[in-house]
This record gives structure tokens, sequence and C-alpha cells, in this order.
């Protein structure tokens, strides 16, 4: 039988809209993806999908198609800049943005059936505390939020991860400060973070990092283009690269959450759990 490595998923969430998370994704992937790794993005924004738009992919199915049985998985993906694979979601329909948990883990079980190896999956979910962000965030391995220097960023930040926690026993957390005007105030917003969840959950946040306010994030995005590719060397290039390299060294668990994970039937029945 041929050997199937583990896949690192990460999920990559916010709390609320508006902090970057999208951005972050795709330059993460784009980045990881040009240092050879075989990487998948999977827009998990069911409803408001905008991977596809920001790298000006043309998109002719997506996951719509998929849970209406019209194709599988491997049916719809699409090839992004650097090599890095996407899952596109649909935009604007909103029976995408209501599924049932069964249709959730259809989804996330519909992963071990790809026929690749892949060396990361990455999530990028909707921002808020819906259905549709805790299924993909507790099935992943990591989950990395993005926040930023804003009392709503850092308010929903904190009842994201109190929903997970309390309700989904979720405890560790890896924090990005996003558009960040210095290095010190992404470890305040770190800080502050801490501060609240040492507090009232029984969590652990690791700081990942920062990524500084660009303008040639803006620049990029307006042409459709990842920053990593259009300004190599812009400051936001350079922080995606450096949290790039932190996440090579985060370690695969072994062992099962409990949950509905990505890839767990692959692991399950080669017996690497």
């Amino acid at each position: 039988m041929t050997s199937i490595k583990p896949t690192k998923v990460i999920a990559i969430t916010g709390g609320k809209g508006g902090v970057g998370k999208t951005n972050v994704s795709v330059n993460l992937g784009v980045y990881l993806s040009s240092l050879g790794r075989k990487v998948m993005l999977l827009d998990a924004d069911l409803g408001l999908a905008n991977v596809d738009v920001m790298l000006g992919l043309k998109v002719h199915r997506n996951l719509k198609h998929v849970l209406a049985g019209e194709c599988d998985l491997q049916d719809i993906v699409i090839n992004g800049p650097s090599g890095l694979q996407i899952i596109p979601a649909s935009s604007g329909t909103q029976r995408m943005a209501e599924l049932s948990p069964a249709e959730h883990a259809g989804i996330i079980r519909a992963f071990s059936d790809l026929g690749q190896n892949l060396d990361y999956l990455l999530v990028d979910t909707s921002a808020g505390i819906s259905d549709n962000v805790v299924s993909f965030t507790r099935a992943a391995q990591d989950v990395l939020l993005v926040v930023c220097d804003e009392p709503t960023s850092i308010t929903d930040a904190y009842a994201l991860m109190k929903v997970l926690n309390q309700d989904h026993q979720i405890s560790r957390f890896k924090i990005v400060a996003n558009m960040v005007r210095t290095p010190q105030e992404g470890r305040d917003i770190f800080a502050k973070l801490s501060m609240v969840t040492d507090k009232f959950l029984d969590v652990m946040l690791e700081y990942a990092g920062s990524v500084p306010f660009d303008e040639n994030v803006r620049k990029a995005i307006k042409k459709q283009k990842p920053v990593l590719e259009l300004f190599p060397r812009s400051p936001a290039a350079v922080a995606i690269k450096s949290l790039g390299k932190k996440v090579e060294t985060w370690p695969i668990p072994m062992n099962a959450s409990g949950h509905i994970e990505f890839f767990m039937e692959r692991l399950v029945a080669q017996g690497a759990i």
C-alpha cells in the first residue's frame, strides 16, 4: 500500500470580518508552495467565497456542485500562484452559508478521498462564530487567529475562543496580529488577548508574529495578485515569509482529538492513529 504522509491542517480564522484573514491565508499558502510544499487552500467562507476573486481565477465548479453530487472534490481543484491548489466555494448563495453539521462533516470527510499527498491544508474560514466556522476550525490541528488593533477584533477573537474552548474543548490558539504599525503594537495586541483569556478561559495562546500595515497589500489586492508575488520584498511579504517559517516548525499531532477531522479516515486506515 502506498504510504500516505500526514497533512498539516491549519484553520485560519478571525472572529470578525475585515481583519485580513483571507489575505494572510492566500499569501501564507503561496509562500509554503514556493518552498516546494504541496499546499491546498480551502475557501471555507461557503456563502461569501472570495479566494478566487482575490487571485483573479476563473471558477467553473465549486463546493456547491460537490454537495449537489454533480462532481467530486478533486474535480473542482484549481491551480493558483506558485502551484497553490485551491478548493473554491460559492459566493452569494445563502443555502451554502446555512449547511447542516452533517453537510459540514461530509465536506471534511471528502478530503480523505483526495488522491494526492498534501503537506498542508489551509482552511480560510468565514467571519463570526457560526456552525460553519466552528465545524471547520475544530476539524483542523492548529487554529491561527488573525487579529488587529481594534476593540471589536479583540472582543470577537475572544468570543470565538470562548465558544471553541468551552463548547468544543479546543485549548490551543496561535495568534497573528495583522496590519500593525509597529512590531510592539503586535505584541501589545497579544498581551491584551492573553490577559483576558488567562482570566476567564482555560486556553494556551502562542504568539505567531505580526504583519505590518502595508499599502502594497492593497495594491496587490486591486491587481488580484498575492503581495508575495507582486511585491516580494515589501514589509508585509517579508512578515508572511517569517510566519511561514514558523509554520514549518509546528509539529503534526498524531493523536485523534475526538472531533471529525480532515484526513482522519486516511490515517486510521493506515494505522497511523
